[in-house]
């Protein structure tokens, strides 16, 4: 196997000359470089990144601990971390923590004896000993889709949809990355309401995700939004997986005066809950109005198709690898977080035509009406809930 002192050597230059041009650390003359640059080409040669690490102390590896890598979502997410690391010279360990927090501290730590640069994590619903071994080991660490309760508490005030900057005071803070989710899911809601539907369900995600906490606040703003009250009734816990969303649904569905209409609050849990609507009979629009948080490949190709809001899921994960090397670059740099807009994908699930006009086309719409003794109330504007939130 070729060594460096064998481009050297053929090149004719210095060993130095070899490693200034192969890790880029110093200007070299062009013809120079292009002499070393044929010289590897022809002998074949590779660099050891083992023994460049021992030299450097990095690897240019990145850690991505993420569950349910499966998901299409975490699946683009993946394909966005990894496009972002290889465009940087990074190579990527992957790991699945499967939401379990014990599991979750130890695939972190696997990958930390890996002397992985840093890493970036989607945490589960109880991070606390994630977080105490991240700061203990001061491991450079991005949180993706999920915050953590307490890091962002120096971020309130932060406008949706951009960057606010955490406090540097108190215990060590991450940056993170995800998408905006209250207004999105209020806009949901909103859509829903403006087609006449008062009863309106929320299949919710696992309880101590913040993601499961900001949809429901986004739900019940979006009620709020429509002048209709919350019931406790109409919201279940589908605890992010399509089997819990399937037996959620059927509970919603038993009750004395059901929904007319549903959101889901991700892609699994729509899969979940389609599968519980078919095993009673039941038809999207036509006996229950459903619009989704998360859009997938093949929502477009669902009868009726999917309405949904869209998450730029490979834009999440190549954010996290631009944040992450941003703070390898500048270790002291205040935290941050990172919010990405989503976008409102119309549909016919909610009982819209295929031309997007609004209208109450389903029949479950038409039931809600007429189970009300009062006419239904004005629905918000949907530009409400789009500043910085839903293009």
């Amino acid at each position: 196997m070729p060594t460096m002192a064998d481009v050297a050597r053929s090149a004719g230059v210095s060993v130095a000359t070899v490693s200034h041009v192969l890790n880029g650390t110093r200007p070299v003359l062009p013809h120079t470089r292009q002499a070393v640059l044929d010289a590897v080409d022809e002998l074949g040669y590779t660099p050891n990144t083992l023994a460049r690490s021992l030299v450097t102390s990095r690897t240019r590896s990145i850690g991505l601990a993420v569950s349910a890598i499966s998901n299409p979502y975490f699946t683009e997410i993946l394909q966005g971390v990894e496009a972002g690391a290889l465009e940087h010279g990074y190579s990527l360990l992957i790991a699945d923590p499967h939401d379990d927090p014990d599991h979750e501290c130890k695939v972190v730590q696997l990958l930390h004896e890996r002397r992985v640069d840093g890493m970036i994590v989607a945490p589960s619903a109880d991070p606390r000993e994630l977080v105490s071994y991240l700061g203990r080991h001061r491991v450079p660490t991005v949180f993706l889709d999920r915050v953590i309760d307490g890091v962002i508490e120096g971020a309130v005030g932060g406008e949706v949809g951009g960057e606010v900057e955490a406090s540097a005071d108190g215990p060590q803070r991450f940056d993170q990355v995800c998408a905006e989710n209250t207004g999105p899911t209020a806009r949901l809601v909103t859509h829903l309401a403006g087609l006449g539907h008062r009863r309106i369900g929320l299949v919710a995600g696992l309880p101590g995700l913040s993601t499961t906490a900001e949809r429901i606040t986004g739900y019940r703003q979006g009620l709020t939004a429509a002048r209709l009250p919350y019931d406790d009734d109409l919201v279940v816990h589908g605890d992010s997986e399509s089997a819990g969303a399937e037996r959620a649904t059927a509970t919603l569905l038993s009750r004395a005066a059901p929904p007319t209409a549903l959101v889901t609050a991700n892609n699994a849990m729509t899969i979940g809950t389609l599968r519980a609507l078919r095993d009673r009979g039941l038809s999207v629009p036509d006996d229950l109005a459903l619009c989704c948080f998360d859009d997938f490949a093949w929502a477009d190709l669902f009868s009726p198709r999917l309405t949904a809001i869209a998450q730029p899921s490979r834009e999440i994960g190549a954010q996290a690898v631009r944040v992450l090397l941003e703070r390898l670059a500048a270790p002291d740099r205040p935290a941050r977080t990172v919010r990405l807009d989503c976008t409102f994908v119309h549909r016919t699930s909610c009982g819209c035509s295929d031309s997007g006009e609004r209208g109450r086309s389903s029949q479950s719409s038409q039931r809600s009406q007429r189970s009300q003794s009062s006419q239904p109330p004005q629905p918000p504007q949907p530009s409400q809930f789009e500043k910085g939130s839903v293009s």
